[in-house]
Formats: structure tokens, sequence, C-alpha cells
């Protein structure tokens, strides 16, 4: 990691983050998560055919983040976005808070500045299928493009896991049941407004030290899911990899640059 530049460290964090996410979330299609059939639900699909597509859903899902660290190519990660989207938006639709959907923010913002580092959107038809780019360099527009970005998906995925904490979803309270808190839903009322307040402090004034703070805290906090604890943590490497993207590309950032986005750009190119 040290014989990397500064910009191959977002790139390679980005593209560690999407095949995490989507290596995690295929696993739970191997164990037939039963919370699924919710989502196969809004399409009308019962729960025997439900049970029955699941592995084959979650197998496509594990080949597709394993082919991120492989053989990575713009177009696996454009799909990526929009399977991200569409798995994240089942959650509302499907009755759940529209929060589920903010805090995925991860799964489909990591593939998506993936794709900004990579040339964009408007690229020939042959590069969608090229091996990226490894040896990544990020002009200025770009890092501007990024920082905006990745904010942006930072503080959606921060605030959506808060307001979960106080709206006071039964499997966070579990969690801090479990963890020994006497009392779990105040515990959520407090978790919940230093979420919301870090969500804030990233949309507007990304300090490198205190995002390295928020990092070790989702890295961390998302270590106490009481049942399938692992697969629950890598499918949440989209949410880590966000933040530690937004710290590297924060860290690369000329000094006094920062506050709002629309004056990013002007500011990196005056320096």
């Amino acid at each position: 990691m040290r014989s990397l530049t500064n910009d191959q460290k977002i790139y390679y964090t980005l593209r560690l983050a999407v095949a995490m996410c989507f290596i995690g979330h295929g696993a739970f299609g191997i164990i037939t998560k039963q919370i699924w059939c919710n989502y196969f639900g809004v399409f009308g699909i019962g729960k025997e055919m439900a049970y029955t597509l699941m592995p084959y859903v979650g197998t496509v899902d594990i080949l597709m983040g394993i082919s991120m660290l492989v053989y990575p190519t713009r177009a696996i990660a454009a799909w990526l976005v929009v399977w991200g989207l569409a798995t994240a938006s089942m959650r509302p639709l499907s009755g759940e808070p529209f929060a589920e959907f903010i805090e995925r923010a991860g799964n489909y913002g990591a593939p998506f500045v993936l794709l900004l580092l990579q040339g964009g959107f408007k690229i020939g038809k042959k590069q969608w299928f090229a091996h990226m780019d490894d040896h990544v360099s990020i002009n200025a527009d770009t890092l501007a493009k990024v920082i905006t970005s990745l904010r942006v998906f930072a503080f959606m995925l921060l605030i959506g896991h808060g307001w979960l904490n106080l709206i006071q979803k039964q499997g966070l309270l579990n969690q801090y049941h479990a963890l020994g808190f006497a009392d779990p839903a105040k515990t959520a009322q407090v978790v919940g407004l230093f979420e919301v307040l870090a969500a804030a402090m990233v949309l507007i004034r990304p300090f490198k030290n205190i995002l390295l703070v928020f990092i070790i805290w989702k890295i961390s906090s998302e270590l106490f899911y009481p049942k399938y604890e692992m697969f629950e943590w890598i499918e949440r490497g989209g949410s880590y990899g966000v933040l530690l993207a937004l710290w590297f590309a924060v860290k690369k950032a000329p000094a006094g640059y920062i506050l709002w986005p629309f004056k990013q750009t002007s500011h990196l190119k005056a320096s």
C-alpha cells in the first residue's frame, strides 16, 4: 500500500469496497436470508420461488464482486451501480423505512465514483469492457467531482444509519441489548444523534482527522450484528470504502480547499 500513489489508493479502496459489498450481499443469497422474501414479493414472487431464486441471484452477485478483484471493467461497475440502486430500493418498496435506502448509499456510491475515476461515462464502447486503468491519475476536475460525490454518498450513509437509530430500528436495539446496554432505546438515540451530526460535518467540511474518527466508528460499529456477523460486515464494504476514499481524496486536495462543491473546481485549478 505504501508504494501506491494517493490516486491509486482512492482507486483500489473503491475497487475493494465494491467487491466486498457484492460478495457479502451475494452470500446472503446463498444462505437464503429470510427477509429477501419480502423483496421478491415486491414483484409478486412467492416464498417458495424466492427461496429457489436466492442462490442464483447470490451467485451472480458474488461473481460480479470477484470480477472487480480479478478483471475490473467499467461495464461491470456500471451494472453494479444500477443493481445497487435496485436492491436498495426494494427495502422501502417492501415496506421498510426510506432510511434503509439512504443508508446503503455506499452500495451504489462506490461503483459510481469508481466510474468517475476511470474517465466518467462519456467513453468509447471498447473502453467499457477493457480492464480499468490501475495506474490512474486524477486531474483537478476529476478530483472535484470525486470529492463532491463522496461527500454526498458519505452524508447519505451516515444520516441514513443515524435515522434508523432515531426511529429505533428493532435490529439495532437488539444489538445494543446484546452488547449489554441497560437502555437500548436511549443508546439508539445517542448513536443516532452522533451519526446525524457526523453526516452534517462530512457534507459541510470533512476535516481529515475527523473523517478518520468516522471511518473507525463505521468499521467497528458494523461488527456487532447478532447473526451472520462476518457477512454483514463484508456487505457494508461500500460504506467503509466511500469514507476511506474521501479521506484519501481530502488529503490530496490543496491546503485551503473545501467548503461547498460549487467552489471546488476553481479552487483546485487555482492551486
